[in-house]
């Protein structure tokens, strides 16, 4: 007798991934079009420098508010500590939101760690020029 199981959606059998989406909540959309960049955190060699980010990849979301594949997947999401910067006021600036100057938001930096290769971390973000949010999706 063989069993069948259902796979653990918050894994994959090449390793874990990284998605993203954005909602914009002004307009209760999708943020189509909003400029996002990863980052991993190099730390310095025995913890006595500060650490620096590198860039690994920018990326612009697409009509579903959604980036067309993982930002990180398999064997390029090692465990560590990330950032995603999201482009708020270029984004809502090109929709024609009205915003003061300097804008209250410019740029959203989210920074998390990933722990276990084998796991699916979903980051959305919900924002407006005034407020965001966010949390570990599925």
């Amino acid at each position: 007798m063989t069993l069948l199981t259902t796979p653990d959606p918050h894994t994959t059998p090449s390793g874990g991934r990284l998605t993203t989406h954005v909602l914009d909540t002004v307009h209760g959309a999708p943020a189509a079009g909003m400029a996002i960049a990863l980052f991993v955190r190099d730390d310095a060699s025995g913890g006595t420098g500060s650490p620096t980010w590198r860039l690994l990849r920018e990326v612009v979301t697409n009509a579903d508010g959604r980036v067309d594949g993982p930002m990180l997947a398999g064997a390029d999401l090692r465990p560590g500590v990330y950032r995603l910067v999201f482009e708020v006021e270029r984004y809502f600036r090109a929709k024609g939101v009205a915003l003061p100057t300097p804008a209250f938001l410019s740029q959203v930096p989210l920074e998390f760690g990933l722990a276990d290769a084998q796991a699916h971390y979903h980051v959305p973000l919900l924002v407006s020029p005034w407020a965001y949010s966010t949390y570990r999706g599925s």
